[in-house]
């Protein structure tokens, strides 16, 4: 077996006398997806850092190409061949795809930027990994979410690189262009490019690496390799339990109540006729590609783009939802998949983040002290763990700023909370813990509507499906479907009939 490209031996960690990562042992080979997966505060982003530069070891050691390495910043590190795509990509988007790749190297010629050169190897470039769909002189703020992350990756080979940490590269993309970071992957490992792949999602975990290892708690638990691993042992290594008890029990016979929401010819300029009805104490889910009309639909009940024809009832009632004030003192709670645009506000405190929807409903927000009050008492109820009330929310991990969000939903008491990809980018155990609350909140009376795009998560939490395409409603599934029920009413290859 040829020596690895990247090995790294004994590294260790501290913060302020915390220790964060201590004695991991890790190693890559040339042209391999090495993936490594944990909780979050597992330790993989500071393992990562560490990797690229940002950070360096308290102990243990570095080797590439069979040479001992130590970084003193990012740049040590992009120089010796190592790059980093991170989630959130640091492009300027007012620069050209070519100015974003060469920035700070830039080819020159007679003392001025060569411009003419700069572009045709940024051709050359994206032509390495295939993608030739735009140019080098577009500027970055005009290019799909999918075509940045080119960009970025672009980015790292212009620097030659020959090692590449991928975190969390399919967060920010939609269903349709994940595949386009498949191909991306592979064609950089024909180039020989070791990947070391952060991953949430467990599909893609085993869709791409050849090994996976385990980070729990600061310490390596395992490596495995992927051919031989099931995602229930995966799971077992990272939290400690079965994936078979990954999702709590559906609704039991008889616990499903009267209607509590019922739409009837829903339509706007992204929903055509949509027509269900939700009960109090259960989950509906919501399935379908993205673009179907999924995230149109909640968007239409919280009035964030209301219904322009069509009926909508609560518990009975006729009710105009035009506009969100009107849909939270209806009673209606929307946790919106975009937690970081749209969910919080980074840079105001855990407890003023809690409070943000009282405050949305203006004069009618009375006893502002017992909410305050009851806000805290829920924030300890669904654990989030902070260092506290007052540290700004841009800090937490993702699954305890969903926390924070469902806490601020629930001290109004909802009747009905709409779910839209509750569980993105969020670790398995934090997925687990908001599974069991959304399940808990049902068996309270609570009507729930859930979207997402994992079909495991789809399957294993709702009581009903409802398959959405081309923003109307393409067929109902009972608990229990199947995935190629849900793909096939989604894709239009099965009828409501035929399942």
């Amino acid at each position: 077996m040829p020596a690895p490209l990247l090995d790294i031996r004994g590294i260790g960690k501290s913060f302020l006398g915390v220790r964060v990562l201590s004695g991991i042992d890790l190693d890559l080979r040339a042209g391999e997806v090495h993936a490594v997966v944990g909780e979050n505060g597992a330790g993989k982003s500071t393992l990562m850092k560490i990797i690229s530069g940002v950070y360096a070891p308290d102990g243990g050691t570095l080797t590439l190409d069979g040479a001992p390495v130590t970084f003193r910043g990012p740049r040590d590190a992009q120089r010796a061949g190592v790059g980093i795509i991170h989630q959130e990509f640091n492009l300027l988007p007012e620069r050209t795809v070519a100015e974003n790749v060469f920035l700070g190297h830039e080819p020159v010629r007679r003392g001025l930027v060569d411009r003419k050169a700069m572009h045709a190897r940024t051709a050359e470039l994206l032509a390495t990994v295939g993608e030739t769909s735009f140019d080098p002189a577009a500027k970055i703020g005009r290019l799909g979410v999918a075509q940045q992350q080119v960009v970025e990756i672009v980015k790292a080979l212009a620097l030659d690189a020959r090692v590449l940490i991928m975190d969390e590269p399919t967060a920010a993309l939609a269903d349709h262009e994940v595949e386009l970071l498949y191909r991306l992957v592979r064609r950089l490992q024909e180039r020989g490019i070791g990947l070391l792949y952060v991953s949430h999602r467990l599909a893609e975990v085993f869709d791409l690496s050849g090994r996976i290892t385990v980070l729990k708690d600061g310490r390596r638990v395992t490596t495995l390799d992927t051919a031989g691993t099931s995602a229930d042992q995966l799971v077992r290594h990272m939290v400690g339990r079965d994936l078979a008890g990954y999702f709590p029990p559906r609704a039991a016979e008889g616990d499903r109540g009267a209607v509590r929401l019922a739409v009837r010819g829903g339509t706007n300029r992204k929903l055509r006729g949509v027509t269900l009805d939700l009960h109090a104490g259960e989950i509906l889910g919501i399935g379908g590609l993205q673009g179907s009309g999924r995230s149109a639909l909640a968007r239409a009940l919280f009035g964030a783009d209301p219904f322009t024809a069509g009926t909508v009832e609560l518990d009975g009632a006729n009710v105009q939802l035009r506009s969100p004030r009107a849909a939270i003192r209806a009673g209606i709670a929307y946790v919106t998949e975009d937690r970081k645009g749209e969910g919080i506000v980074a840079g105001q405190s855990v407890l003023d983040n809690a409070l943000l929807a009282g405050r949305a409903i203006g004069p009618l927000y009375r006893g502002r002290g017992a909410r305050t009050v009851k806000v805290r008492d829920l924030l300890a109820t669904v654990e989030v763990h902070a260092a506290g009330e007052d540290q700004e929310i841009r800090f937490l991990s993702g699954g305890n700023q969903q926390k924070v969000v469902l806490a601020r939903w629930l001290a109004l008491g909802p009747k009905i909370l709409l779910f839209d990809e509750p569980t993105r980018g969020i670790d398995v155990g934090a997925k687990s813990a908001i599974h069991d609350l959304v399940r808990r909140l049902a068996r309270d009376g609570a009507a729930v509507l859930m979207i997402s795009s994992e079909l495991p998560e789809l399957l294993g939490m709702s009581d009903r499906i409802v398959v959405m395409r081309d923003g109307a409603i393409a067929g109902e599934l009972p608990a229990g479907a199947t995935e190629e029920e849900v793909v096939g009413l989604a894709t239009g290859a099965l009828t409501e009939e035929a399942a």
